[in-house]
């Protein structure tokens, strides 16, 4: 019965669905406390000083539950060998620990489900990032195996600007690359610096007994990872060779484009064609861009955006709005990454990627027509090969008025806009 209750308790937290749960089981009894305590308000506890977790401090709760995201089998884990890295998420937060054990997991791999009884252990930080220390294998049950866990999005500036509310989870950041640029013979072993052009700096850290760890180095790729707040710089822990998706040339200095060097007042309508906006055109961190039929969108929930605002792109219409460089980047492209989603609760809408080698005098498209921007923000990746001068714009297509499913055509959210050297 006791297991009953356990498992219960478990797919409580994860669905929050408690008074179900706890009406089904015969051995709860009303205003007994849950014996679990979420990850959020376990990493609160600790105010600068080390926390022994005792039932007093944890409201009588003494287990957490949550996914494992470290990968054994890469060898490269925050806290060493003998570490497991858990996050879970409540009440739409996630968050993540590390559990340093005195012995090896055997039976643990990404994706299990797991419970850990944290009575007596001692919440603690060390090389900048929180864990609970004191624990064995034995204080970790499995109670399920293959749990997908989706990466969050994340580019360099916000994971920075977050970095207790990232530490310990697994993100997915874009918009960087190594610099300096890697050269032959440069492999994954140790720190390289994984930069955004932007002064936004985390070290890609590699352990000598990791395997990949003396694999040839990208100059960029989107790097999956456990974000840790190293004393110094914080680190990024790729946990395989496979977290390392897209690899390319380096990121085009100033980019990723962020929309950010002028005021969302100064682009308020959908057409301009003012002195300080001649033509629709803003010259923004990278350079001047044409914004047809597209705003500057800052309302926080609603635009979708990192930093402070993004692009809106109109709806509704029988024409196509752009949002178009006025210039060329030299060196070709080796791949294109931004984010995307509709506005609020609009419907989706249908864009493409075009990119000119006659100063824009002719488009081409390349990749797919993309029809999936939904209420949540979204990245891409399109792999190009491309020498010599080149220029991009997403053009959205001009479908009329929306009508699902026949026709969607809402507003369409874009940011951090990342072009790669070929």
């Amino acid at each position: 019965m006791k297991h009953k209750a356990l498992v219960c308790s478990l797919f409580a937290i994860s669905s929050f669905a408690f008074t179900g749960c706890l009406e089904d089981n015969p051995d709860y009894a009303a205003g007994l406390p849950s014996p679990i305590i979420s990850l959020e308000d376990v990493r609160r506890l600790y105010q600068g000083s080390d926390v022994v977790l005792e039932p007093g401090k944890l409201a009588g709760a003494h287990q957490v539950v949550g996914i494992v995201i470290s990968d054994p089998s890469g060898q490269n884990t925050p806290g060493g060998p003998n570490t497991v890295v858990i996050q879970n998420k409540r009440r739409g937060a996630i968050r993540g620990i590390i559990l340093p054990l005195s012995d090896t997991p055997t039976n643990l791999a990404a994706g299990d489900s797991v419970v850990v009884d944290i009575a007596g252990a001692t919440l603690s930080k060390a090389s900048g990032a929180l864990r609970i220390e004191g624990l064995t294998s034995a204080s970790i049950e499995k109670v399920a195996s293959n749990k997908t866990v989706k990466p969050q999005e994340v580019n360099l500036q916000t994971l920075l600007a977050n970095l207790a509310i990232y530490e310990g989870t697994l993100v997915r950041i874009t918009g960087g690359s190594i610099t300096p640029v890697p050269v032959s013979g440069d492999t994954y072993k140790g720190d390289k610096t994984l930069a955004d052009g932007s002064g936004n700096n985390v070290n890609l850290h590699t352990e000598a007994a990791a395997t990949f760890a003396t694999r040839r180095m990208p100059a960029s790729a989107t790097f999956v990872g456990i974000p840790v707040g190293a004393e110094t710089t914080p680190q990024l822990w790729m946990r395989t060779a496979n977290d390392a998706i897209d690899p390319s040339g380096p990121l085009y200095a100033k980019f990723p484009e962020s929309f950010e060097a002028v005021p969302a007042s100064v682009k308020s309508s959908y057409l301009m064609n003012t002195a300080a906006v001649p033509d629709n055109t803003v010259t923004f961190g990278t350079g001047p861009w044409k914004l047809y039929q597209s705003i500057l969108g800052n309302t926080s929930g609603r635009d979708r955006y990192t930093g402070n605002q993004g692009i809106r792109m109109q709806q509704g219409l029988t024409e196509s709005a752009y949002v178009e460089m006025k210039f060329d980047v030299p060196n070709g492209a080796t791949k294109v990454t931004l984010i995307y989603g509709a506005y609020y609760t609009d419907a989706a809408s249908s864009w493409k990627l075009e990119y000119s080698q006659d100063q824009g005098k002719t488009w081409k498209q390349t990749g797919q027509t993309i029809t999936d921007a939904g209420n949540w923000q979204h990245s891409i990746t399109f792999l190009v090969s491309i020498t010599g001068p080149v220029r991009f714009r997403i053009n959205k297509l001009g479908l009329g008025t929306s009508n699902p499913p026949a026709v969607s055509n809402g507003r369409l959210g874009l940011d951090d806009i990342a072009i790669y050297e070929n």
